[in-house]
């Protein structure tokens, strides 16, 4: 019991001295340490007779309680010194000008996907996404994709297991299949989002955006098609006309397939949609492959419809003016100060529908 009064008195006495934090805190060190010398007294615990113990321990866990709180009030003593010194120090100029503030900008792609999603929303399409990381048989298989295709290749497509089984999507088509196995007809759907394919170079990236568009229905046709590629291109381009030709191609997913071409014309090195006799490749389309709606349980006899893909980066370069697609994700904030959106100052073709 002396050790522990003596303990007791000793660290009173110095904890009633101005001490600072470093001081404050060796204290701490030296009673409650490893080897601190109230930690010590509690491993004498065991050697002490049994029916002297508890009294022991009662006196050992009061003079405990006394110090912490005591070093608790020192330190909170001394903080509190600290900050009446730094007010009475610091002062706030209030006739200092503000910081400047540097206002961020929406990227060019993130603002012609609200383009996009807002033009078709107003002819009843709705937006759906799915994963970045897809199974090769919504990729592919479901999208009557053969396995010796192209496309399947390592050389294009970045895999992500030895099996072949999971990769990065090289098309938002899998979304197409992911809503209509989730649903039942009719479908008119738009699912824009990143993907991926091995290719790098001025107007291609490992990883670019893409819209797929998606309309089942019955009697469903080709005009339908024609009629919304009309429509949207000339919503997003804001042209009162526009020339548009259906060139026949081959997707596995569509039949028939094709590319679409919109006239063009150069004035004072700029590209203007809608006039002259040039031809410029902007989409590809065509009707719903039969073979793609068993594959998701739609009966083709009942059902059928078109879908589209479109390029988002590419319409973003045609549209303002981007000459290198590369420099989309290259985090340049001159570039993006250059050609990124004022949330408070978007174009007219902006609609305001967020995503």
């Amino acid at each position: 019991m002396s050790d522990i009064k003596k303990i007791k008195d000793e660290y009173f006495l110095k904890l009633s001295k101005e001490l600072d934090i470093n001081q404050i805190n060796q204290i701490k060190t030296d009673l409650f340490g490893k080897n601190g010398l109230v930690s010590s007294q509690f491993k004498q615990l065991g050697k002490i007779a049994e029916d002297e113990r508890k009294k022991f321990a009662s006196e050992l866990n009061n003079v405990k309680d006394e110090l912490q709180k005591l070093i608790v009030s020192k330190i909170e003593e001394i903080e509190i010194k600290e900050i009446n010194q730094k007010l009475e120090k610091e002062k706030v100029d209030i006739t200092l000008p503000e910081r400047p503030f540097a206002d961020g900008k929406i990227h060019p792609v993130s603002q012609v996907i609200d383009e996009i999603s807002s033009i078709f929303s107003e002819i009843g399409f709705s937006v759906e996404e799915g994963p970045d990381v897809e199974n090769e048989y919504n990729n592919f298989t479901a999208l009557n994709t053969p396995d010796n295709h192209p496309a399947r290749d390592m050389h294009d497509t970045f895999y992500l297991d030895e099996k072949k089984e999971l990769l990065l999507r090289t098309h938002t088509s899998p979304v197409q299949i992911r809503t209509m196995l989730n649903d039942k007809p009719p479908f008119k759907i738009i699912a824009p989002g990143r993907t991926y394919r091995s290719d790098s170079d001025q107007t291609h990236a490992p990883m670019f955006h893409q819209v797929e568009g998606l309309h089942i229905d019955k009697d469903i046709n080709m005009g339908h098609l024609k009629g919304c590629l009309n429509y949207f291109i000339k919503e997003f381009f804001e042209v009162d006309k526009i020339k548009m030709r259906f060139r026949p191609s081959h997707f596995p997913f569509t039949e028939p397939s094709a590319e679409v071409d919109i006239g063009y014309e150069i004035k004072d090195g700029k590209i203007i949609i809608g006039e002259g006799n040039k031809w410029l490749e902007i989409l590809g389309c065509g009707m719903v492959h039969p073979n793609v709606l068993k594959n998701v349980n739609v009966d083709p006899g009942e059902f059928q419809g078109y879908a589209f893909g479109i390029g988002i980066d590419r319409l973003a370069m045609l549209k303002y003016g981007i000459n290198d697609l590369r420099a989309f994700f290259d985090c340049d904030y001159r570039w993006l100060n250059q050609f990124g959106f004022d949330p408070i100052d978007v174009p007219s073709s902006y609609r305001g529908l967020s995503r």
